[in-house]
């Protein structure tokens, strides 16, 4: 019997067999400029020659499965000949879905996983459920742990004792890697270049040159100065999609900073939008979106549960998604939580060394348990109860 582990996330879908490694695949479908009519699914996004102006199709919206159209199709490609080549009848699957997920949407989830494809067995879970059960995994002594989990869609933080998520602790923040994107290509269709449709290109640019400014406002006097005094200031060349494939920032030795480049390459300049927008995740109300940032939001989280176990938690706190992989972040969350936390309580900040996939792993270590048959539902259990035995069984 095999099992599928699938971390279906909004941005990416992280999947794999238990016994194998992990592929991190776009979750999504794209329609290039060039060719309006022909849809690529999933990772056949490497197919497309000009992926300027690329077009999304995303079946996530605000963080939730609403277009199940494009869902399948990623799925039936995922699952497919070309991809893992899934024996329905006789494979388990361990998928991801988010916290307190409408119940239409969990019962669409069951019909489609038992119904239609047929699985012999499925467990849907959250993937900080999964985080979390990899953390207590690799450090058996502790008890407790705090999950932050900061995705395409949003930010979650979720307190964990003994494996069992503490409702009354769990916090959304609507800030994620999608709205620092949007952002950036705001700003810089503002400042210098019309970007708003080169989503793909400017998501690159935001991997490439953000970081997570540790003194915000000295950066911001740094970012102002003229020529090489300015130490933030990077020049990143676009990509044309011929000679260039992929967008690059750059070496400091070879920028130009009176005048322009002989090269003839499109040049991005970035100055404090480096910082400024990862800055986002700890200030949203600097845009507008009046809402904790997130060392605030871990403080408040914390501070809802019993007091006995609030020094826990400040010293088992772990990273994952994408954001986290900012440089500098975990530093600066450490730092900030010092400032909020009584000086006599230790704070420990994890980020491991693959936060993406944290959760994935999580769940490979899940399907090897031995008390994992008791947490799946059959499909004979389903085709039996019907919904009412995933929803007891699973805690979502």
């Amino acid at each position: 019997m095999a099992t599928l582990v699938l971390d279906n996330g909004a941005c990416t879908a992280k999947i794999g067999y238990s016994q194998e490694k992990v592929s991190v695949i776009p979750n999504c479908q794209f329609r290039s400029k060039t060719s309006r009519l022909k849809t690529f699914t999933a990772n056949q996004l490497d197919e497309i020659k000009d992926p300027s102006g690329l077009f999304y199709i995303l079946p996530f919206q605000k963080g939730y499965l609403v277009n199940w159209d494009v869902q399948r199709k990623v799925w039936d490609h995922l699952f497919g000949k070309e991809m893992f080549k899934v024996e329905f009848p006789d494979t388990s699957i361990i998928i991801t879905e988010p916290y307190y997920n409408f119940t239409s949407i969990q019962e669409s989830m069951n019909e489609i996983l038992f119904e239609e494809y047929q699985f012999q067995s499925a467990l849907r879970i959250n993937a900080g459920s999964l985080s979390a059960h990899h953390y207590f995994q690799t450090k058996p002594l502790q008890l407790c742990c705090l999950v932050v989990d900061s995705g395409f869609s949003f930010t979650h933080i979720v307190p964990y004792c003994r494996s069992r998520k503490m409702k009354e602790g769990i916090c959304r923040i609507n800030v994620g890697g999608k709205l620092l994107t949007n952002h950036l290509k705001e700003i810089i269709s503002y400042r210098q270049l019309h970007v708003m449709d080169e989503t793909h290109v400017i998501n690159q640019v935001k991997e490439d040159v953000c970081y997570v400014s540790q003194q915000f406002y000295k950066d911001m006097e740094v970012a102002q100065l003229k020529g090489e005094e300015n130490t933030v200031m990077r020049d990143y060349v676009l990509p044309d999609f011929s000679s260039i494939k992929k967008g690059f920032c750059k070496p400091q030795e070879e920028m130009v900073f009176s005048g322009k480049y002989k090269t003839g390459e499109q040049i991005l300049r970035l100055a404090n939008e480096r910082f400024a927008v990862p800055e986002m995740l700890f200030h949203p109300s600097d845009i507008g979106i009046q809402e904790m940032g997130i060392p605030e939001a871990i403080v408040y989280s914390i501070q809802s549960l019993p007091e006995e176990m609030q020094p826990h938690f400040y010293q088992n706190i772990v990273l994952t998604g994408g954001n986290t992989l900012f440089p500098g972040f975990r530093e600066r969350l450490e730092e900030d939580l010092r400032s909020l936390v009584p000086a006599h309580l230790p704070v420990s900040v994890l980020l491991p060394a693959n936060p993406i996939c944290y959760s994935w792993e999580g769940g490979k270590l899940l399907a090897h348990n031995p008390d994992y048959d008791e947490m799946v539902v059959t499909r004979e259990d389903y085709e039996e109860n019907g919904h009412c035995i995933c929803e007891e069984k699973f805690d979502i």
